[in-house]
Parts: structure tokens; sequence; C-alpha cells
């Protein structure tokens, strides 16, 4: 059993820190920007939740941020209410914010100052994933802290990977939002498609999804699509944040990305149709408009 602080219990982070208790067994105290938030998370879970990141992360071990941007993370972990106000020397602190690269190795060299750890740990998975344990998490740090630190992610996790020094976590992160975004609007082209010509989508996926064309956005996402509900996961509004993530990237190491700029560009249109909640299976929504 560690001592853990988590700051951020968004979608994400409420029930990743949650299997950090429960599952993990490890003392944790929580912070939240809304109070009310960490007092709901207690009184589920148990353990203690802080008025500042800084008293959230004193003492502890292992201290894990997720929220929303560089700038969100820069807000829990830096000045004198940040969480590395409070951690002690030789702790670490994980990141599993979907950010830039360039703020992982920002706060690397933050923490490098004050003696302690750093990982950067973006995931993949949604809040199903998130709720069940089973995310995909990208790390990017020294092998011997990512050693330390991989049995204490495992409790919300079904794969943790070191991709290579700080910042890879994020890279990696970056090719996830890539693939997806280029596979969901295959996936909403096809449905399309089979619409206009006639065919039942069931009988169409349930052939293609065994072969080739097979992935776990056409599993999971092609019956709701099909029906027209966009209420299943992750954001458009994060998304584009993500692509946007992702382009400035690209622009910086000359990777040519065409498709994905143009996919950011339609999920730009489905915010316009007021989409900026559905989730990024909506690309299907403006093929039908």
């Amino acid at each position: 059993m560690a001592k853990v602080a988590f700051i951020g219990l968004g979608v994400m982070g409420f029930p990743m820190a949650g299997h950090l208790k429960q599952k993990g067994g490890h003392d944790l105290t929580v912070y939240n920007r809304t109070s009310a938030k960490a007092e709901e998370w207690v009184t589920k879970f148990g353990g203690a939740h802080a008025q500042t990141p800084a008293e959230a992360a004193r003492d502890a071990d292992f201290v894990f941020t997720c929220v929303g941007n560089d700038d969100d993370l820069r807000s829990v972990t830096l000045g004198e209410t940040g969480a590395l106000a409070g951690m002690k020397p030789g702790a670490v602190l994980v990141d599993n914010t979907t950010a830039s690269a360039e703020v992982a190795r920002e706060l690397h060299e933050a923490a490098k100052e004050k003696g302690v750890e750093f990982i950067d740990a973006p995931v993949s998975g949604g809040q199903a994933g998130a709720e069940n344990g089973v995310l995909t998490v990208m790390c990017g740090g020294d092998q011997a802290v990512f050693d330390r630190v991989k049995a204490v992610i495992d409790a919300y996790a079904r794969m943790v990977g070191l991709m290579g020094p700080v910042g890879a976590g994020q890279l990696t992160k970056m090719i996830n939002q890539i693939c997806i975004a280029g596979l969901v609007q295959g996936l909403a082209e096809g449905i399309h498609f089979g619409k206009k010509a006639g065919l039942d989508i069931e009988k169409v996926v349930e052939v293609i999804s065994k072969g080739a064309a097979g992935s776990w956005q056409m599993e999971n996402r092609h019956k709701t699509m099909n029906e027209g509900k966009y209420e299943f996961g992750f954001a458009v509004d994060w998304m584009r944040k993500d692509l946007g993530i992702v382009l400035a990237e690209a622009r910086r190491n000359g990777a040519k990305l065409p498709v994905t700029a143009l996919v950011d560009q339609f999920y730009g249109d489905v915010q316009s149709m007021g989409g900026k909640r559905w989730d990024t299976s909506s690309l299907l929504a403006r093929l039908e408009k």
C-alpha cells in the first residue's frame, strides 16, 4: 500500500481514483476544483479530500493528475498551491491528462528542481474503460521510475507501456487519436454509403467486422451510429482539443497529416450543428444532415 494523491475527478479521474483506492488498496487523498465532487468521491470510496493540490500531495509517494488541458495541468501542479509545492523529494508525479509533449517536458524540469520524479501517462479507453479499470496507459519517462509506478497504475489499467523518455507517452497518445479520427470517419462513410445503398447495416457489420475492416470502433459504435445516437463516449469538444495538440506537434516535427486535418474540420462542422458534447462517432450526423 502506498500513500497516493489524485488530482482531478472528472469522468475519467473519478473512477480511476476509485480503483486506486478499492482495487489497489492505497491510502488516497483527492483534490478537485469543485469540492462537492471531492466530497462525493470520499462518500463513495473513503479516503480524504484536500483543499489544494499541494495539501493533497503532501507526504504522498505518488501523485496523479487527470485534468483538461495544458493550462489546467499547470494550474494544479505549479505555484504555491500546486502539487509540486507539497511533494516530498523522491515522490513520483504521474500525469494522466491528454496534453502536449511540450508541457510534459516542462513539468519534468519543474519536478527535477524539487527532487521529484515525473511520468507522462495519458490514457485511452474512454469513460467505460476508466469505470471498468481497463484503460491503456502510454508512459514517457525513465525505466526505473516506470518500474516503481507500474504496479500502482495497474489498478485502473489493462495495458501499461513505457514508450520512451518524458513526452513519449503524449506523442503515443497523439498517434492513438490520429488513428481513431481516420477510423471513425471511415466507419461513418461506410454506414452512410450502406444506408444510401439500401443495405441492412447490422448484417453488413456482422460480416465485415470479422475481416480486415474490423475495428474497436466498428464493434462498439456501429449500432448507436446506425440509430443516430451519440451519447456513448468521448465528446467532440475533447477530440478537437486532442487533434489541435496533434496538429500543433505535426507542425513542429514536419509530419504530414492531411486526413487528420480534414477530420478535425469535420468535427468543427459537428460542433456547429450543436454536437459539442456528442461522442466522436457523430461524424455520421454530419453526413446525414
